[in-house]
């Protein structure tokens, strides 16, 4: 098996596949898979092994280690401004659209969509509102690598979104990223805030390095790095 569940509580279980994870949640009426896995093209059938309820899919972007199984949906859950990103990887399937403020009801477990533009135009964090606990994808790690180098990266948008999910930060207590260590507490979304701030403005110096080909910069936060065009 190259992948690994760990069951985090009685209706939570994270799924780590080399590097990557993603979550499934139950409520009393349905299950939600948050994305679905990078080399793991049975998400569904991973999920099915752990409940009996029906199982919808969400994802927080469209990046290709966070979509490895959405052929086996229909339909599901994405922010629109994402789409583009998503068929450019000739995905197919009917995108249902959540916006930012949307709530989704699993049956007494309710969940908020939070847009956090920047990473990627449509990508979204996950508010489990009275577990307290912030699924938030990509923009937030600890000890891991954000990817902000690409077209369809925006580094002043990044920004803004750390800003306002900062304002935020008392509705969570803790925070389940996509990659690098977990769970990690609400206090790293300011620090990531000071450290994107200081690379725009140009008062950090980075070091080049090659991605598949391509020369970016890695600006080492202490905490985390953030990938950079050159």
């Amino acid at each position: 098996m190259d992948y690994e569940i760990i069951q985090i509580n009685r209706n939570s279980w994270r799924i780590e596949d080399h590097g990557v994870r993603f979550f499934l949640l139950t409520g009393a009426e349905k299950a939600l898979l948050i994305d679905s896995g990078m080399q793991v093209h049975n998400a569904k059938d991973i999920a099915a092994t752990l409940t009996s309820l029906p199982i919808e899919l969400l994802n927080t972007h469209a990046d290709m280690d966070h979509i490895g199984s959405n052929e086996q949906f229909e339909a599901f859950y994405m922010h629109p401004a994402e789409e583009e990103n998503y068929r450019r990887y000739g995905k197919g399937g009917r995108l249902m659209p959540i916006q930012d403020g949307d709530e989704l009801d699993l049956g007494g477990r309710k969940l908020r969509i939070i847009h956090l533009p920047g990473h990627t135009a449509g990508s979204v964090a996950v508010l489990d509102i009275d577990a307290r606990v912030l699924i938030s994808g990509d923009p937030v790690q600890e000890h891991g690598r954000i990817f902000m180098f690409g077209s369809h990266r925006n580094m002043d948008d990044y920004i803004e979104s750390l800003g306002r999910l900062s304002a935020m930060a008392s509705d969570f207590d803790e925070l389940w990223p996509s990659h690098a260590d977990i769970p990690i507490k609400p206090d790293i979304i300011g620090r990531l805030l000071d450290g994107a701030k200081r690379v725009a403005e140009g008062g950090m110096t980075g070091t080049p390095e090659e991605f598949h080909g391509q020369r970016i910069v890695a600006y080492d936060l202490g905490f985390a790095v953030l990938l950079c065009d050159e």
